[in-house]
């Protein structure tokens, strides 16, 4: 219903007045001295902004344009217009702004020592404007390394609702998200919201899971903030912190509920200027040329009045302008921010460095030089000087200094006192993976706890694992799965896993990929054993027969059916029993050749024979018919040829196959997948399954003819037994086929060289079994009578 009055100034900060008091001490003592502008005395015009944009806008342009109307009466001696040509202040980034908005056009330089906001380095929109506190762009990027480094990947961000806030905030999430950080919550806040908007941000933290919570807050801001938390009961908090409040004892004062504690962040550099602060304490009020400023501090400080009128309020005490400043403790006497302090220090000396180089000072200084603030901007942009306690002042192309930071531990003591420790340091000048670095002291986090604070949406996939991203959160939020067989993960939160090398597999742990087995049959598995000792025994058992053979050789049973044909076969047996034994043992280029060809050629050598006797079997037959001579085209050297014949075509199928596309040995990896299968590859499928035709094309005709012929009339008829070998042969190689191509790795060669055996065993035992059987056991059936039978073949 009224119109809003003035904005008015109600009361000292002491923070401010240290400022100011840090100005003149560096004023005080450049014209003190003979080396800095000799022969010039600096002065300077006072303003308190109050904290206000507004305020701080009008009283730039009144130090700018010469009005004074914001200014009480002065008796000072200097009567000029009050046109200055730098402004050092203001204090806070967003009247910086506004200030540095209002007098870009005039080229004035506007010099902050704590507006830390990176947008003031944007020189289109802020050209004259310069500052000796780092920019929020490292700060911020400072910051982000930081909860990196600790492992923080989920965390809370409260940031003032103001450019230093909200721009410092903005780089801070950037380069979070870069590296892998997530934040659970981001919200603005300011002291002035209303209790509804602070009550939701008060929920939005106590619903959150993260325990770590960034801050872009003035110490106004973490003042309203540390009671809301004390008054929810909200604890256990880590909170990490800029330059604006980390360092501040006011601030750790003000935390009597200890919401706080352990606290981590950055702080400008500690810094000590001789002289300093016994110049700030040593206020005189009636001495000073600023008398009310002076005066005004001194009542507030001790909470008195000059001259009290009878009116006045008879507890307010009379001020004697000779109360000792250093017995009290307040926010003014305490010296933690003579880093900032500092900083004002430098910018004074700045514009002084700047001056001397205008004037072209060195025993005396050119009083005739025509000063102007844009001479002086561009002088200053270029000064670079050290100071006397040693640091180097310049400003880059955006008008910031070099950005370094002390890492600052808020430790408490047992008296309930913080103590600022210095734990480690950052550095922007320096490669990014040295930029942050630690010392050797223990630090105190949240809760008085010495381990670092857990502060994840997920915990880490370890080894073995892979993350899979929830759906619909951010990154930090996933599940950890194991990874498939044959894959690996060998490090930490691996968002892959590696497909081992062919010849190599995945461990129990799936963290390390192993070397496979290598699988062929060998002569020390149980299987490989058997067979080799199942392929010697048939190889005796071939040569004890042969031994009996060769012993009874005259006898009508063993010449009953051409011994030479059955000497061949039983050797032919013999290769066929050892020739199982290439197929044991590791595969080679030789083995590999050696085990088919002998094994193709051996058989046919095998059948062949026996389809000798076969024949021989049908031969004799018909020779017993009158006037029938055909024994004279059937004898034994016919014999031998057709022997030699029809191997002789199997060796030529051999060569052609190792000629054209020989077996070679072959690393399989697809059977088995934790396992290499060692095995000898066909080369020419063909080839093989030629060699194969022609032996199961010698069997079928074999046992053709031997079954036509196991009726004829003969007492001891061998076609019988051929027929019945035969057909144990054909059998066996019949229903190899199918087993050989559904058995996996090393089992398919075992049943190779079961089919070989079995086969062979056949041969051995139907054909010559029953021969040995009379040979020494019915010796009395060994005669040539016997031999031939009784009586005529039975009518048709």
């Amino acid at each position: 219903m009224h119109e809003p009055l003035d904005l008015q100034c109600t009361s000292l900060n002491f923070r401010g007045f240290q400022y100011a008091q840090a100005m003149l001490f560096a004023i005080e003592e450049i014209n003190n001295s003979t080396d800095m502008l000799p022969g010039i005395s600096l002065g300077c015009k006072i303003y308190d902004a109050c904290a206000s944009i507004a305020r701080g806008v009008r009283v730039a342009l009144a130090l700018a344009n010469g009005n004074e109307v914001v200014s009480e009466p002065s008796e000072a001696p200097c009567t000029r217009i009050a046109k200055v040509q730098a402004i050092l202040g203001e204090t806070f980034s967003s009247p910086c702004m506004a200030i540095a908005t209002a007098i870009g056009p005039f080229h004035i330089p506007l010099i902050s020592h704590f507006a830390t906001c990176a947008c003031l380095s944007d020189k289109t929109k802020y050209p004259s404007f310069l500052r000796t506190i780092p920019s929020d762009y490292y700060q911020s990027r400072a910051l982000a390394q930081l909860v990196k480094y600790f492992g923080w990947t989920w965390v809370g961000a409260i940031r003032s609702n103001d450019d230093y806030g909200n721009s410092g905030m903005a780089t801070f999430t950037e380069t979070a998200q870069q590296l892998g950080i997530c934040l659970e919550y981001s919200v603005s806040f300011y002291r002035a919201d209303p209790p509804v908007k602070i009550q939701k941000l008060i929920d939005i933290i106590r619903d959150s899971t993260s325990k770590v919570i960034v801050t872009f807050l003035s110490p106004t801001e973490l003042y309203v903030l540390m009671h809301e938390f004390f008054y929810h009961n909200l604890t256990g908090y880590q909170w990490v912190g800029t330059e604006a409040w980390i360092f501040d004892s006011e601030t750790a004062a003000r935390d009597r509920h200890h919401i706080l504690d352990g606290a981590i962040g950055l702080s400008i550099p500690k810094a000590h200027v001789s002289g300093m602060r016994e110049f700030m304490l040593d206020v005189k009020p009636l001495n000073s040329s600023s008398n009310e400023l002076f005066t005004e501090f001194w009542e507030t400080f001790f909470s008195c009045k000059f001259n009290m009128s009878k009116s006045s309020s008879e507890n307010q005490r009379e001020c004697t302008g000779h109360e000792d400043v250093t017995g009290v403790q307040n926010s003014f006497t305490d010296m933690s921010l003579m880093p900032i302090f500092y900083n004002v220090y430098k910018g004074v000396y700045a514009v002084a460095h700047a001056l001397h180089n205008i004037l072209s000072c060195n025993e005396t200084c050119n009083n005739q030089v025509r000063l102007d603030p844009f001479m002086i901007f561009q002088h200053i942009r270029k000064i670079q000087f050290t100071t006397k306690e040693g640091d180097e002042v310049y400003f880059n192309e955006n008008g910031d200094p070099a950005a370094k930071y002390e890492i600052i531990n808020w430790q408490p003591t047992e008296n309930g006192i913080v103590d600022f420790v210095t734990v480690g340091l950052y550095d922007a000048s320096l490669p990014a993976d040295k930029q942050l670095s630690f010392r050797n002291t223990p630090l105190i986090w949240a809760q008085h706890s010495q381990q670092v604070p857990l502060s994840v949406c997920s915990e880490k996939c370890a080894p073995g694992t892979r993350k899979v991203l929830k759906k619909g959160k951010p990154v930090c939020c996933y599940d950890c799965f194991r990874c498939a067989e044959g894959e690996i993960s060998n490090m930490t939160d691996s968002i892959t896993c590696v497909q081992c090398p062919p010849e190599f597999w995945s461990n129990e742990r799936r963290d390390a990929c192993v070397k496979k087995e290598a699988e062929f049959l060998s002569y020390k598995d149980i299987i490989g054993s058997l067979l080799t000792a199942a392929s010697l025994c048939g190889a005796c058992m071939t040569i004890f027969v042969a031994l009996i053979f060769f012993k009874y050789r005259q006898t009508p049973v063993v010449r009953a059916n051409n011994s030479e044909l059955s000497f061949l076969l039983l050797f032919s047996l013999t290769l066929c029993f050892l020739c199982s034994l290439t197929f044991m043992g590791r595969p080679s280029e030789w083995s590999c050749m050696l085990r088919h060809t002998a094994f193709g050629i051996t058989f046919v050598l095998c059948i062949s024979c026996v389809l000798g006797k076969t024949i021989v079997v049908l031969m004799a037959f018909r020779a017993t018919l009158p006037g029938s001579d055909v024994m004279k085209w059937f004898g034994p050297a016919q014999q031998k040829l057709c022997v030699l014949g029809f191997t002789l075509i199997q060796v030529i199928i051999c060569i052609l196959w190792l000629t054209i596309s020989p077996p070679f040995p072959f690393k399989n990896f697809k059977v088995s997948k934790d396992k290499i299968i060692l095995e000898c590859a066909l080369g020419s499928a063909v080839g093989f399954w030629a060699v194969l035709g022609y032996i199961g094309l010698l069997a079928m005709l074999c046992f053709s003819l031997a079954f036509l012929a196991r009726k004829l009339p003969d007492n001891f008829n061998e076609a019988k037994f051929i027929t019945f070998s035969m057909l144990i042969f054909c059998a066996v190689w019949i229903t190899f086929i199918p087993a050989y191509v559904s058995s996996p790795g090393k089992f398919s060669v075992a049943v190779e060289i079961f089919a070989i055996l079995a086969s062979s065993f056949g041969l051995l035992i139907c054909i010559f079994t029953p021969k040995c059987y009379i040979i020494l056991l019915k010796p009395e059936k060994n005669t040539k009578k016997n031999m031939m039978g009784k009586g005529a073949p039975k009518s048709l």
